[in-house]
């Protein structure tokens, strides 16, 4: 190409704010799109004004001229034109964007007009391409020259360039993140045309503020920034940096984000956080029919006590689904969910509850099956009848009243649970019961000659506390005072047994015991194969003389291991009993909840146990799984410590194991167990349950 004589490439400079995202405090226009989708995630939150593809404010012109020779004619003239590019980026919410490319042919004699691509191509010989600063003086560092060498792609020496492709180059040097300005400068020399960038670094990193984060941590802003300080501040770098603080409040739900950012004087990095705190919460009742607002029976504040969320508080989606989860589990909603609205222009949220309530109760009848019942037809089968409330004077406290009764035995209870004491901050629960029962008495004492039955009658009243005491733990004290005694098939009372034995440890046709309860109870994650440890202790306190004075403690324990698509359960629990305590309390083994291939209570029955259990169950069609199994259970040899050695006068053997197979299946009323098991003595049984093995 020839050589480009008296042409002249002029250019005006780039620049860029210090921070490429926009500078004005949002006004959290998320709220309107939330209130449409009620929980849905952080989306339109964290949408924020990202770097643009193209510079803030950019102007290249490319000017090429020839002086003519005298006395030439118009056709004789050579090129006289002039070629300028300008670009001008656009605040987020402008409602124009200037990206223009405007060319003018600029001659004395010349006349038309030539469309702006036609000059874009115009290409002019650059001979040398240099970096300096805004002075025109090489840069103190050499480290950010070759940064911004690097960034350029077309400019090279002896290269034929035209406007676009510097245009194009002085973008690049800007987008590197290095550098607030550029303005390239064409240079005469006698070796031809000289390129200049003159760059204007970023000032180095010497400082942070950070307004508006009350709940990001101070250590998460020195961890992002460690690296930085005394380097140059790198734009794109400090863009990343910000991506991950709103990327924290993205994985925690909060409703924050970084709202401006600006580099100060002496280096200094100024970053606005705005966070949405709840202003205002309030309950909203919907009809179950029609989803209009409706007055409910719940009295709000007996809503409101159970949210973590509180006033003051930067909203949290996800502590906002736990709190709902939680309204959920009282059981007087049938649904709940979050509106979240802004606060006027307060950059706040009012947060809305819209709750749905459930029918608060009423009468219900159903049936069962009991364990203790081995022999007859149908003897087992339990008819129920019962009552319900479930919210009691609006503060969600349960009343519940229930009869079972079957052939043999029935049972009659009240119970009144207030599930979270007023006032207290401790969510601690209390349970007033009364319940007046009959129950089979062959776990002990089996079944007399002609299979009479025997039965043990107790009238029960107590009081208990219950409290979470850690996550996962939960713990329960009570004060019980049980009145209990033997009757036979005519309803009589009894002493002693047909072999003898005694009934009672009073001697008398009924025990008095005054019981102070402890328990303490780990669930893991709630599901049948996760881990669970159950300590149970109760004390005999004889405040009247004839009152019985023991001690029993008790505990189970169980661990689940997935192996592929089956679970390995195993299952250990035992126990023992210090003192004078009624014949009839002793620790039973054997049956359908302790060791299968025997009959309820048909191993031992002792003053201390232990029974181990591992089963194996895998799926097999739908809501079937199959399971096998293998059990164990002994009395340690305490059997005969039991007041009138029921066992002994039995023959039971003290010790025993059983194994089998079996199905279960899912249903309404829960888990449904067919088991057939195989003990020591080559006996076979059916099992049948509901409900998971305790």
């Amino acid at each position: 190409m020839r050589r480009n004589d008296d042409v002249t490439f002029t250019s005006s400079a780039l620049k860029i704010p210090p921070f490429l995202h926009h500078h004005t405090k949002p006004s959290l226009p998320f709220f309107a799109q939330l209130a449409q989708t009620k929980l849905s995630f952080l989306h339109s939150l964290l949408t924020r004004a990202r770097f643009p593809n193209s510079p803030l404010l950019c102007s290249a012109s490319l000017s090429l001229t020839r002086p003519s020779s005298p006395g030439s004619g118009p056709k004789s003239l050579p090129i006289l034109c002039s070629a300028s590019l300008s670009l001008s980026n656009y605040q987020l919410g402008d409602s124009t964007q200037s990206d223009s490319v405007v060319a003018q042919q600029k001659s004395g004699g010349a006349s038309g007009v030539h469309g702006p691509s036609r000059y874009d191509e115009e290409r002019v010989l650059i001979s040398e391409v240099l970096v300096r600063n805004k002075d025109g003086e090489e840069l103190e560092r050499k480290d950010l020259e070759a940064e911004a060498l690097a960034a350029l792609k077309a400019c090279r020496a002896n290269s034929a360039l035209t406007v676009r492709e510097v245009q194009e180059d002085v973008h690049r040097v800007i987008s590197s993140g290095y550098f607030c300005s550029c303005m390239p400068v064409a240079v005469d020399t006698r070796d031809g045309i000289r390129l200049v960038f003159q760059v204007e670094p970023n000032q180095e990193f010497h400082g942070l503020v950070c307004e508006g984060a009350s709940v990001l941590p101070t250590k998460f802003l020195q961890d992002a920034f460690r690296g930085g300080y005394g380097k140059v501040v790198n734009i794109k770098h400090l863009d990343e940096v910000i991506s991950s603080i709103n990327g924290w409040y993205m994985e925690r739900g909060l409703f924050g984000m970084v709202s401006n950012a600006e580099i100060l004087s002496g280096g200094i990095i100024r970053l606005e956080v705005a966070e949405a705190e709840v202003n205002d919460i309030s309950i909203r009742f919907l009809d179950r029919k029609t989803g209009e607002p409706t007055k409910g029976k719940t009295k709000p504040e007996t809503i409101l006590r159970q949210l973590t969320t509180k006033k003051g508080q930067v909203y949290s989606m996800l502590q906002g689904k736990r709190d709902v989860d939680t309204v959920l589990t009282m059981g007087i909603m049938e649904d709940v969910s979050f509106i979240p609205q802004p606060a006027g222009d307060t950059g706040k949220v009012d947060l809305i509850m819209n709750v749905v309530e459930r029918p608060n109760g009423g009468f219900s009848a159903g049936g069962g099956i009991s364990s203790g019942i081995t022999s007859g037809p149908l003897s087992g089968l339990i008819g129920s009848f019962a009552y319900s409330h479930r919210n009691v004077f609006g503060r969600n406290q349960k009343l519940n009243i229930s009869l079972e009764r079957g052939q043999i035995d029935s049972i009659f209870r009240i119970n009144y649970t207030d599930p979270w004491i007023e006032g207290d901050d401790k969510r601690t629960s209390r349970t007033v019961m009364v319940q007046n029962s009959r129950t089979p008495g062959n776990l002990v004492h089996g079944n007399q000659p002609g299979n009479d039955s025997l039965t043990i009658g107790r009238v029960i009243a107590g009081i208990e506390f219950s409290r979470p005491l850690r996550p996962k733990w939960s713990g329960t004290v009570g004060l019980i005072f049980q009145h209990a005694g033997a009757r036979g098939v005519n309803g009589n009372p009894m002493i002693k047994d047909h072999y003898s034995s005694p009934l009672t440890a009073s001697g008398k046709f009924h025990d008095d015991m005054l019981l102070a309860k402890f328990e303490s109870v780990y669930t893991g994650s709630g599901d049948h194969g996760s881990s669970m440890f159950v300590f149970n202790m109760e004390q005999g306190l004889p405040l009247w003389p004839e009152w019985l004075f023991f001690n029993r403690v008790n505990t189970r324990a169980r661990k689940g291991v997935e192996i592929g698509p089956a679970l390995c359960l195993l299952s250990l629990s035992g126990g023992h009993v210090m003192g004078n305590f009624s014949p009839h309390e002793a620790f039973a083994i054997g049956g359908t909840n302790s060791v299968r291939g025997y009959e309820e209570g048909a191993v031992g029955s002792g003053r201390s146990y232990a029974v181990g259990s591992g089963e194996i169950s895998f799926p097999v069609l739908g809501p079937v799984e199959g399971v096998v199994f293998a059990d164990y259970g002994t009395d340690l040899g305490s059997g005969p410590t039991v007041p009138g050695d029921p066992a002994g006068a039995r023959l039971k053997p003290g010790s025993g194991y059983g194994y089998g197979f079996g199905i279960r299946v899912d249903s309404p009323l829960g888990p449904l167990r067919l088991e057939y098991a195989f003990n020591d003595s080559h006996t076979k049984r059916f099992h049948f349950g509901v409900g998971h093995r305790n």
